[in-house]
């Protein structure tokens, strides 16, 4: 987000992310599959883009991204 200029907008963001992560800061598998929660962290982050930038094709390769690194 903060190479995009969208760091601003990462605690708005991080508050509707609540429920996602266990109080140890562990991604909570039991309560969201990881790739139905990349989805929906790609969606909030377009439309963080669009809002901020005009073009929410900006973070077209988060869940990509996402996925191939950290989903195993």
């Amino acid at each position: 987000m903060g190479q995009l200029g969208l760091g601003g907008q990462y605690r708005r963001l991080a508050s509707r992310l609540d429920g996602a992560f266990r109080a140890d800061g562990v991604f909570a598998h039991d309560r969201l599959r990881f790739v139905d929660f990349v989805d929906d962290v790609e969606e909030m982050l377009e439309e963080v883009a669009w809002q901020e930038l005009g073009d929410k094709e900006a973070v077209d390769d988060f869940e990509e991204y996402m996925l191939q690194h950290y989903s195993g």
